[in-house]
């Protein structure tokens, strides 16, 4: 069960943190999407996208 002071004080650590809730949700769809939802055709270009972005 959560209390009141800690629904305030969440509240307050998502308004101060709005690009690191951003980052963590997009990083938990892009898992899930990898994990359970991806064809082989999506994954050869997610591969091709993520080297391309680290040789550069």
């Amino acid at each position: 069960m959560v209390t009141e002071a800690e629904k305030r004080a969440k509240k307050k650590w998502d308004a101060k943190n709005k690009d690191k809730n951003r980052i963590y949700r997009y990083r938990s769809y892009a898992r899930k999407f990898v994990r359970d939802l991806a064809t082989e055709d999506d994954l050869k270009e997610l591969r091709k996208l993520i080297d391309d972005r680290l040789d550069n």
